[in-house]
Order: C-alpha cells, then sequence, then structure tokens
C-alpha cells in the first residue's frame, strides 16, 4: 500500500522517511505552534526574562537558559529579500525545484527576518522585492501508539506563497 507523500515499507510506515514533525502534545512540547496554524495564526516564542525572539519555537532560551517563554504573534506577510532554488539534492516525496526566500517580516514585527519554503509559485518567477503571505497546508497524518492504542494525529504546516496581484 502507498500513500502519496508518505513513504511505506512493506505496508508499515517508516518514521525515518518522515520529514515533517510530530505534532501531538504527547510527543512534541511546541505542540502550541502547530495549533496556531490550524487557526491561521503565525507564532513563535519570546523569552521573559531576557526577550529574545526564538524562531523556530523553543521551550528552554539559548541565550539565559530561562524556561519562561511566551507565544507571540509574528506576521503573515512579508517581502522577499533572496531566493533559492533547489534542483537537485531535495528530499524524498518534494518535487523540484523546492524554493527557499528570505522574508523580511517588516520593522514592526518582533522578528525581523525568516528563511522559509516557497510554494505554488512557478520555477524562477519569484524576485527580490516580491510580496509573500503565509499559507498552511494538511500534512499526511502520522499513526502513533500511546498506551498500546494507535491513533492518527492531524498533522499541518506552512510555508510561503506569493501575493496574487
Amino acid at each position: 500500500m502507498a500513500v502519496s507523500g508518505i513513504p511505506f515499507l512493506e505496508g508499515r510506515y517508516s518514521p525515518t522517511l518522515d520529514l515533517w514533525p510530530i505534532e501531538a502534545k504527547e510527543f512534541n512540547r511546541i505542540h502550541t505552534f502547530y495549533d496556531s496554524l490550524r487557526e491561521g495564526r503565525f507564532t513563535t516564542t519570546r523569552c521573559k526574562q531576557c526577550g529574545r525572539v526564538l524562531y523556530p519555537p523553543r521551550v528552554i532560551c539559548p541565550e539565559c537558559y530561562s524556561d519562561e517563554l511566551e507565544w507571540i504573534e509574528l506576521p503573515k506577510r512579508g517581502k522577499v529579500i533572496a531566493v533559492v532554488e533547489k534542483l537537485g539534492g531535495v528530499p524524498i516525496c518534494f518535487e523540484v525545484p523546492v524554493i527557499d526566500a528570505w522574508i523580511d517580516l517588516g520593522e514592526g514585527s518582533p522578528l525581523r527576518h525568516i528563511l522559509s519554503r516557497v510554494i505554488n509559485c512557478p520555477p524562477q518567477s519569484l524576485k527580490e522585492g516580491d510580496e509573500v503571505q503565509l499559507v498552511v497546508f494538511d500534512v499526511p497524518s502520522h499513526p502513533m501508539e500511546i498506551r498500546r492504542e494507535t491513533i492518527i494525529a492531524e498533522r499541518v504546516f506552512f510555508a510561503f506563497e506569493p501575493v496574487k496581484k
């Protein structure tokens, strides 16, 4: 049996080939990030002790080692600073090219720049200065065993896409 996007070996799920995070609160201490994505919000953490904005979200501040963190909102739009299109060496199940962009989230943002994948974009069409917006998409579900019961964890992830003009 094969499911598009998730490699299977002999009909069994292979977590070593799955590049998407496990989002269940039983396995992931930043599950709030994924819960926010499901609501259409883009969030990260900020340290209450030293004020450092942490991206990707963390559970401990790498600056002062505090675990007193708060969730903050990030802008869902930004402007492209630089673009990279990968034609080779992309992970299994990803279509080429894989497009990544360095994105400026704006002066008022708690986090100024982010590196993100860009989807829904024809090759060689994304340029410096183009406006992009957050897009949340479903990722194939992940079977998990919790206390001898198998559950299917629904998953989402994010990327950015060009703003339609």
